[in-house]
């Protein structure tokens, strides 16, 4: 018997047997057609470790997208669900890397490039070892090879992806380029930190929220940055986290949410440097081999 797991934009999400292999069964109304398509399209074209797995679809009466079945939820319940544990910092890194390295993947190994235009933590999926794969592509806008580094203006399109996680330029002149899933990956980085949600609402009353990107800049320009950085950090950690390696993230965030797209590091570069915050390594250093050189030596602490 099939049991409801979730509910997306597009429809509801389902657990199920079949011969023996745990799936996830995604029903989406027959209006979402355009999702399902581009859903489709993207799974069916790109494997990767990060990403999550199609198995199969239906179109009978509705539209079924069948996924591999991933056992812990997503990232937003472990930072916000009540009745679980907090995650542990060396965690968050982890999972902050395989989502850079599911990005990286689509952002530069793939013909055409793909742009998720959706990422935030909802749509992070964790599996039984706390790894990390990305989901939901229904949004999923395709650019043409060599272009992936310009942006391409969506005139008359509606604006997709979630408030929040939305950059300037998309938000303002429709802009759509793979540096706009660099800022929404930036909040992530920021939700990881604090498990705060990308809008902060200081009261009911949404006039006095706030976006966690703006919360963060408070902080970290305070006369000292790393105190400002301490008062937004997950409470549920107490004091088991390295604040060296939380104020490194919080800088890559900060770098990834620049105004300016061009400012924004490339994935491939916010791979390296969470694999330089995650290793243990003090010296190990692969940023020779990479652009952005900026970013590895800030991860590295030079």
């Amino acid at each position: 018997m099939a049991k409801k797991i979730g509910e997306g934009g597009f429809g509801a999400v389902y657990y199920a047997n079949l011969r023996g292999e745990e799936a996830a069964i995604k029903k989406m109304d027959m209006q979402a057609t355009k999702e399902f398509l581009a859903e489709l399209k993207v799974l069916t074209h790109v494997h990767h470790l990060n990403l999550v797995r199609l198995i199969g679809y239906c179109v009978e009466g509705s539209l079924f997208l069948v996924y591999e079945y991933i056992e812990n939820g997503n990232l937003s319940q472990h930072l916000r669900g009540s009745g679980r544990e907090p995650l542990p910092w060396s965690t968050r890194v982890q999972i902050a890397l395989d989502s850079a390295r599911g990005l990286e993947y689509i952002h530069e190994h793939t013909v055409p490039v793909y742009i998720h235009r959706d990422i935030k933590p909802a749509n992070i999926l964790i599996d039984k070892k706390f790894r990390a794969k990305v989901a939901d592509f229904g949004l999923t806008k395709l650019t043409e090879v060599g272009n992936s580094s310009l942006p391409t203006r969506l005139v008359g399109t509606r604006l997709v992806g979630t408030f929040g996680y939305m950059p300037p330029e998309y938000a303002q002149y429709g802009d759509v380029s793979p540096k706009i899933d660099v800022f929404a990956f930036g909040v992530v980085l920021y939700e990881l930190i604090s498990a705060k949600e990308a809008i902060v609402k200081a009261n009911s009353s949404l006039a006095e929220s706030k976006g966690l990107v703006a919360l963060f800049e408070d902080g970290l320009d305070e006369p000292d940055p790393k105190a400002g950085l301490c008062k937004l950090i997950d409470p549920r950690l107490g004091d088991n986290y390295p604040l060296d390696s939380a104020f490194k993230m919080a800088q890559l965030a900060k770098a990834c949410t620049q105004e300016n797209p061009q400012l924004r590091p490339s994935m491939r570069s916010i791979v390296v440097a969470l694999m330089t915050l995650s290793s243990t390594t003090e010296d190990w250093d692969v940023g020779t081999f990479y652009e952005n050189q900026a970013v590895v030596n800030l991860m590295s602490g030079r």
